[in-house]
């Protein structure tokens, strides 16, 4: 059943570790650093009159006289000048690197919402090391030469700028920085993190499931993989602050599967405790694996890693009906073809009979929505929303106020073997 899986599954393991395996805050004042896009017509010269005239003509052209105009041919007026381009920089790892595959995902995707807006921008994309000082350096050489920066895309390296203080330009980073204990890390004043993250996933999550659930604790299950024990961390952490009792459970997984025994326990406490639901922060075939332990009557919910699949769903041996009911959330990309923004940009080729990667399909549905938050700034808007192909983005950048970027993701259920979207939305 899951061998169809293996073929990407070490490869997202690499993008979980650097993405984790996804990525709200932000920051302040793109004004003074961004060329005006607009700029006011030249003042119309003074009259001069010529030698000799009368004081009545000259009191005439003052408008301090009642004797009629003197009849003048029109000025033609000045052409308007041109706008001056914003310098836009994508700053990402080179394509050899360890995160090659995601920095060409992003690039794509970047470079797919570019060909479809691009007035007055002036793009360079920027090729810099994987570790945290070869970005460093690579963004401070940029901050001198253009005038909105797009990047890094690693937690790593998003986290070291965050805490460099060498944030000078309008920054939108392409992760989300490391948590300070339980604690967001405080952005710069020019910097959104609008990378796709999975503990934002989590806590979203556990909004959804204080609107609807039962009376009774929650179990969080998770295994010692790192992106899963946040997940579960951070989905535990908002439950409390809404009011819900949660426990979280690591299971082990000895041969890449859950351990037989830790399920057994797990199906005991179940029947034992009778808890109101389970928050699975694993991956699909992890799930199906603890679904066959529980049973189908205990409600499930989850993030994205649960959903193996793009909208590429022509191969029906690919369904999960042992999933059915299961509850999620994910991208647009990933779940609404008939989406506006999604039905805007064309799906990245992938090869005949080759199964698509769904983590690299979300990073270049990042990329798309990077560009369109970088060209909103552009403009000079200082808040706005995007009806955006990663979810519904709020965008404020106002210089002196409240700043901060938020994504609100699509909640879905699965149904015949395929994810789809809930028709009512929290």
């Amino acid at each position: 059943m899951f061998t169809g899986w293996k073929k990407w599954t070490a490869h997202a393991a690499l993008l979980a570790g650097m993405l984790a395996p996804w990525m709200m805050t932000a920051s302040a004042a793109a004004g003074d650093s961004v060329p005006l896009l607009a700029q006011a017509a030249t003042p119309a010269a003074p009259l001069t009159l010529p030698p000799g005239t009368s004081p009545e003509m000259e009191k005439a052209a003052e408008g301090t006289s009642a004797l009629p105009p003197v009849p003048t041919t029109p000025a033609l007026s000045a052409p308007a000048p041109t706008p001056t381009p914003v310098r836009m920089a994508l700053l990402l790892p080179s394509r050899s690197g360890a995160f090659g595959a995601a920095a060409d995902a992003v690039r794509t995707g970047f470079l797919t919402a570019y060909s479809r807006q691009k007035e007055n921008i002036q793009l360079s994309i920027v090729e810099t090391g994987d570790s945290a000082p070869d970005m460093q350096r690579a963004y401070d050489d940029a901050a001198t030469k253009y005038d909105i920066l797009v990047g890094p895309l690693s937690r790593s390296a998003v986290t070291a700028l965050a805490q460099s203080g060498r944030v000078t330009k309008p920054t939108v980073a392409l992760a989300q920085p490391d948590m300070n204990g339980e604690a967001e890390l405080q952005l710069p004043p020019q910097m959104l993190a609008v990378g796709l993250s999975i503990d934002e996933e989590a806590r979203q999550v556990a909004n959804w499931v204080e609107k609807e659930k039962a009376p009774g604790k929650i179990f969080a299950v998770s295994t010692g993989t790192a992106w899963q024990k946040r997940a579960a961390r951070s989905f535990q952490l908002r439950a409390r602050q809404l009011g819900m009792q949660v426990d979280t459970l690591e299971l082990s997984t000895p041969s890449n599967a859950l351990s037989a025994p830790g399920l057994a326990q797990l199906a005991r406490r179940v029947e034992q405790e009778k808890p109101a639901l389970i928050f699975v922060a694993l991956d699909a075939a992890q799930t199906v694996q603890l679904r066959n332990a529980v049973g189908n009557d205990l409600p499930l919910y989850g993030t994205s890693q649960i959903n193996p699949y793009t909208l590429k769903r022509d191969n029906p041996n690919d369904k999960l009906p042992e999933l059915d009911g299961v509850r999620l959330i994910d991208v647009p990309w990933q779940l609404q073809p008939d989406n506006v923004a999604v039905a805007r940009y064309p799906r990245p080729a992938v090869n005949d009979g080759e199964r698509p990667n769904p983590d690299l399909a979300r990073l270049y549905a990042l990329g798309i929505d990077a560009y369109r938050v970088a060209y909103g700034l552009a403009q000079r808007q200082s808040a706005f929303d995007i009806d955006g192909v990663t979810g519904r983005l709020s965008v404020n950048m106002a210089s002196g106020g409240t700043t901060f970027f938020q994504r609100q993701e699509t909640q879905a259920v699965y149904q015949d073997g395929w994810p789809v979207p809930l028709a009512d939305q929290y």
